[in-house]
């Protein structure tokens, strides 16, 4: 897990907080960075080097204008430039539960030229265990310690501050979030079973809320009410020094792969809305997992490809991690939003699916 004894020697800015925490010298340490009321993700700086500062969600912290994305022509000389694929998991492998075409070969092609793989999504619903099974039931042999999903980032985050295990989580959330906190530790409570609980607003109602609780962990619900929403909105704005915490702000996600649904990123609108308050992002585009991951295995982030579907998040991911980008137009992002004058985001290649890279299957060694 990360070590709390990371440091850099930069603050870029303070971590946005009506209550004083005691936890906020950790933050500063990390270099979380967001305006107070910019509406901006708060992002992680390395935990191992010191940062240039980081490029904002919207870009307008470019220094310079990035230059249109150029078609990946030579996939050859694209994978023999790096060491490492990560690669988002929906709208890039499968869309919901059905896989997308290619996607066995080419992994077996680049595993055949000796590249390593991670497979990063920001679906907070399975633990790491669990996607182990989806992939293994799609036909895919990926082992757990290749799959990283933001369910553990939220975890291993809480693990890296040391957060107290005197203190408890309070999950708006699925299974994943509470398996992973489970195996890290931590007392949590709500999730899936509090998606029964309902409010009867009658006079004089005051609802009760746990003062031990430390953090509020918001990612993807599908039991999502207004119970949850009150409950964890008192523990945010009553309880001394609480952290609210999102694995994602994606605003749609592939529950089927036959329309877009609403993502993670409603159910933490939701909560920054009531509480007035800016969350820690863990998962994509926050830099936490891609300094993770470098830690991890040891890899040099030049040496690494960021394959994904979404400009915002998995682009935006792999280049505030000094990473080379491939969009793939098999997910979220048409070649349309890709090209429209106001997107400021560009990857340095993109496709239509990461099949496309089978082109250099015939150099395999």
């Amino acid at each position: 897990m990360l070590s709390a004894t990371s440091s850099t020697s930069t603050i870029f800015t303070s971590f946005r907080s009506h209550t004083p925490s005691p936890l906020l010298p950790r933050f500063h340490r990390f270099g979380l960075l967001g305006a107070r009321g910019s509406g901006q993700h708060l992002f992680f700086p390395s935990l191992c080097t010191k940062l240039r500062p980081r490029m904002s969600v919207s870009g307008a912290a470019n220094l310079s204008v990035r230059a249109s994305a150029e078609r990946l022509k030579n996939a050859e000389e694209l994978i023999n430039s790096v060491e490492t694929f990560i690669f988002d998991c929906d709208g890039v492998i499968w869309k919901g539960d059905k896989l997308i075409d290619g996607v066995p070969e080419t992994l077996d092609m680049l595993r055949a030229k000796g590249k390593r793989l991670v497979f990063v999504t920001n679906n907070s619903t399975k633990s790491r265990k669990q996607y182990g099974k989806k992939f293994e039931t799609l036909g895919l042999s990926v082992s757990e310690e290749e799959i990283f999903a933001s369910s553990f980032a939220a975890a291993a985050y809480l693990k890296s501050i040391d957060f107290p295990k005197e203190k408890k989580v309070y999950v708006i959330g699925e299974e994943g979030i509470l398996k992973e906190l489970e195996l890290a530790g931590f007392q949590y409570l709500g999730g899936p079973a509090d998606g029964e609980k309902k409010i009867e607003l009658k006079p004089g109602f005051y609802m009760e809320h746990d003062e031990n609780v430390g953090a509020v962990v918001v990612g993807f619900d599908r039991y999502f009410n207004y119970y949850k929403i009150q409950y964890g909105t008192l523990c945010i704005r009553e309880n001394p020094g609480c952290l609210f915490i999102a694995t994602n702000r994606d605003a749609v996600t592939h529950l089927t792969d036959a329309q877009e649904w609403a993502g993670g990123g409603s159910m933490v609108g939701a909560l920054r809305g009531s509480t007035q308050k800016e969350p820690l992002v863990v998962g994509k585009p926050s830099t936490f997992m891609m300094d993770y991951l470098a830690n991890k295995f040891g890899i040099q982030k030049s040496q690494i490809c960021m394959v994904g579907d979404r400009l915002d998040t998995d682009i935006l991911f792999g280049q505030n991690g000094g990473c080379k980008t491939l969009l793939v137009l098999s997910g979220v992002t048409s070649i349309s939003m890709l090209q429209d004058p106001s997107n400021s985001i560009q990857p340095d290649f993109y496709t239509n699916k990461i099949s496309d890279l089978l082109s250099a299957k015939a150099a395999v060694v």
